[in-house]
């Protein structure tokens, strides 16, 4: 049940940073994700709070894997 907590936790840091990153990544660059309509700014910055989400919680299954000892070896 611990572990479950964790891998759950890890994973929504992972997520929720991810896609912070890719916001404020897409607001440097100019892609105004709450810009009226769906232009091409728009659509570049739903990308890149998206990827910056996958990329991000894709790092936390990394380091779960790198830190937390399976049940095996418990």
């Amino acid at each position: 049940m611990k572990r479950m907590l964790f891998q759950g936790f890890s994973d929504a840091v992972g997520f929720v940073g991810g896609a912070l990153g890719g916001y404020w990544l897409g607001i440097l660059m100019g892609w105004d994700v709450f810009g009226d309509g769906y232009g091409a700014g728009s659509i570049m910055g739903i990308l890149a709070i998206g990827l910056g989400g996958g990329a991000g919680l894709h790092a936390a299954r990394i380091w779960q894997k790198a830190n937390l000892k399976s049940e095996d070896d418990a």
